[in-house]
């Protein structure tokens, strides 16, 4: 038999094909789906009599099911071969940087961890653009890019992964399967022994002398994104590339106003202490209202902290862990009030800010204590500051 496990976006798109047992702890019974694939509860597995195991990413190695499978790959592993592909892993900027380069690339799909399975692309198309998560390499034995690009790599998902390292070995995966024809676009730090190419960047400054770029749309930290887009089709047409046509994603830095005109911004998106930073420096000079929390991810918050300590800044701590927060804001004398919830985090600020200041949204946390992703979290936010004058 062949199985699935998890029954997600990934393997819902496989499972098309018919023909597959499919675990998930949220089966209680046996029964099947509409394309004949019998649906079964986790327990059931049996490795003996499975010739094939490809698992949902966000499963984790803890789980039984990943403990028991002998022949276990990933979604990767199973569309492979596949057209040329650029892979675009990091700890930010993925979702931008690989949205940037499908947007300039012709004849290019784009799927993979921005939430569209390998399965649904189109195979006849001449490049597929792939954001590729940690969870998605870790699993993957066999399928490399021929483009990699990889932008910095902190702190992220360490409860998942054990350890930093294990999250970088996992992230850096990749460079030993690719070849001689192939090319990683990387950072010095991480820099790692492969037969690839290597084009090694301390920072966006590095990439832009190296190639002669002259035009550019957006500023940090949206900057190196933008330049790796560049290098990427630099590599392929040997010519500078445009982005002047290209819109960001909402929940990433979004400014708005509310309706005395003052400044909020959604960057629901920052999941991880270091989009939370890229955001601080980017008002620090501004008196900010952060609203910090949820889900932590077993992350060193200290960083963050300690660059928060130097700023005009109060906190307003949500989600299910406020005493870790507490705790640091404390301990770094920061100012800090608890309202546990989005919606009373919002009014409070509304008592406070004035016109040259600014609201931010940046959790550095994931949010599905309380909501269902980052962005539903991001259009709750917008909801509950665009009801205040109503509620005022």
């Amino acid at each position: 038999m062949r199985s699935l496990f998890g029954y997600g976006i990934t393997t819902k798109e496989i499972a098309k094909s018919g023909g597959w047992h499919i675990f998930d702890d949220n089966f209680k019974e046996v029964g099947f789906d509409k394309y004949g694939n019998k649906l079964l509860p986790s327990n059931l597995f049996d490795s003996e009599k499975s010739s094939l195991e490809i698992t949902s990413p966000g499963i984790p190695p803890s789980h039984p099911l990943i403990k028991q499978a002998k022949n276990l790959i990933s979604e990767f592993d199973y569309i492979n071969p596949m057209p040329f592909s650029i892979w675009i892993t990091g700890t930010n900027g993925k979702t931008t940087t690989t949205e940037m380069i499908h947007h300039i690339l012709p004849n290019s799909d784009i799927g993979g961890n921005i939430g569209i399975p390998l399965a649904k692309l189109d195979p006849n198309k001449q490049f597929w653009v792939l954001e590729v998560s940690s969870f998605q390499l870790h699993y993957t034995k066999y399928a490399k890019p021929n483009i990699f690009v990889v932008l910095p790599l902190k702190e992220d998902h360490i409860s998942w992964h054990g350890s930093f390292e294990e999250y970088v070995n996992a992230k850096l995966s990749p460079l030993q399967r690719m070849t001689q024809r192939d090319i990683v676009i990387m950072p010095k730090k991480f820099d790692k022994e492969t037969k690839a190419y290597k084009i090694l960047y301390e920072n966006e400054n590095d990439l832009i002398e190296k190639f002669g770029f002259k035009e550019f749309k957006f500023k940090t930290p949206f900057l190196l994104d933008e330049v790796l887009a560049k290098v990427v089709y630099y590599i392929l047409f040997f010519k500078e590339a445009s982005l002047k046509d290209f819109k960001i994603d909402p929940h990433k830095l979004e400014e708005f106003t509310d309706y005395k005109n003052r400044l909020w911004v959604d960057d629901s998106k920052a999941t991880n202490v270091d989009a939370t930073l890229n955001a601080l420096k980017r008002y620090k000079d501004q008196k900010i209202y952060l609203i910090l929390g949820g889900v932590d991810k077993g992350q060193n918050f200290n960083e963050l902290f300690d660059y928060m300590k130097n700023l005009n800044i109060e906190l307003f701590i949500i989600g299910e862990n406020t005493s870790l927060f507490e705790a640091l804001a404390k301990e770094k004398n920061i100012s800090y009030q608890v309202p546990k919830t989005l919606q009373k985090a919002v009014n409070e600020i509304d008592k406070k800010l004035k016109s040259n200041e600014v609201a931010l949204l940046s959790p550095a946390c994931a949010s599905f204590d309380q909501f269902k992703g980052y962005k539903h979290r991001g259009e709750k936010f917008k909801k509950f500051v665009n009801n205040l004058s109503k509620t005022s």
